[in-house]
């Protein structure tokens, strides 16, 4: 059974365990969180251009998948810095349909930064950690598709920067058309 650490403010591990979803929530609560924010990913039956999935298995480069959870979680430290727990926790193995495969847990003192560092953290995940999917349904087995190259943390992080400010520009733009006595 994986347990959560007892004085740590992050949790990264990679496991072929059940993830512990009753006891990630728990561990996520401190004392000046206002806001705990808790995804988990699961199997689920279909995937694209497939149906029928009956279960998932997940491979991953060990070390360097634990490395760049933890470089996730310095990263969305650095972004949100009231954030008090953050953790990633993802499967390795054979999965059933509705097992969970991936967990983030983070808490803060207001909803904001909890909902914003939950979605970076599984986001980045997604994108930059070396770990694999093959799907397994009534007519085979076959590594997922639409899988996109494995990118760093850092490239990740910038895009996301572009992204905010191309966003603020455009709501600027907006407001400003919308409300001609403010332009």
């Amino acid at each position: 059974m994986l347990l959560p650490p007892t004085d740590a403010r992050d949790w990264v591990t990679l496991t072929d365990a059940a993830l512990p979803v009753g006891s990630l929530q728990a561990w996520a609560v401190t004392p000046r969180s206002g806001a705990v924010v808790v995804f988990l990913g699961v199997v689920r039956d279909h995937a694209d251009g497939r149906t029928d999935v009956r279960s998932m298995t997940y491979e991953a480069y060990e070390g360097p998948a634990q490395r760049v959870m933890g470089e996730i979680v310095v990263e969305a430290r650095r972004r949100w810095p009231d954030i008090e727990r953050v953790a990633l926790l993802h499967r390795v193995g054979e999965l059933d349909l509705s097992e969970p495969s991936v967990a983030v847990a983070v808490s803060s003192p207001h909803r904001d930064a909890a909902f914003d560092a939950a979605r970076y953290c599984i986001d980045t995940l997604k994108e930059t950690v070396p770990i694999w999917k093959q799907e397994h349904w009534g007519a085979g087995s076959d590594w997922a598709l639409g899988e996109k190259p494995i990118r760093p943390v850092s490239a990740r992080a910038e895009s996301i920067a572009d992204d905010s400010e191309s966003a603020e520009s455009e709501s600027a733009r907006v407001g400003a058309s919308a409300n001609p006595s403010k332009a």
